[in-house]
């Protein structure tokens, strides 16, 4: 985020994400490459969507942070992203894991 943060602000794009816990993509790894072929692909996702400037909110205050997120459409290298490009389709396995229980327990 130093591109696009100082001292009391930081400035995140709305685009739109679907993050994962990196244990859950482990476990889809594992189950993938332990199960019968797949003969295509596994599209994995978290089960939350979030613009990234409230994902930054979510993150900060959980992290106690005081910083104030902006939401600015064109900071940072998500900016250039449009649509839901970096969210699952509908055939996508939702892993279990909200991202609001992970961050409480990532600190």
């Amino acid at each position: 985020m130093s591109e696009t943060s100082d001292d009391t602000t930081v400035r995140l794009p709305s685009t739109r994400l679907q993050p994962i816990a990196a244990a859950d993509v482990v476990d889809a790894v594992v189950e993938v490459s332990t199960g019968a072929p797949l003969q295509g692909i596994r599209n994995v996702a978290g089960l939350d969507v979030f613009p990234l400037d409230e994902l930054g909110r979510v993150t900060l205050a959980a992290r106690q942070d005081n910083r104030t997120v902006i939401t600015d459409d064109n900071a940072g290298m998500f900016a250039a992203v449009t649509g839901d490009v970096l969210t699952a389709g509908p055939d996508a396995h939702l892993a279990p894991t909200h991202y609001q229980d992970w961050i409480q327990t990532a600190r």
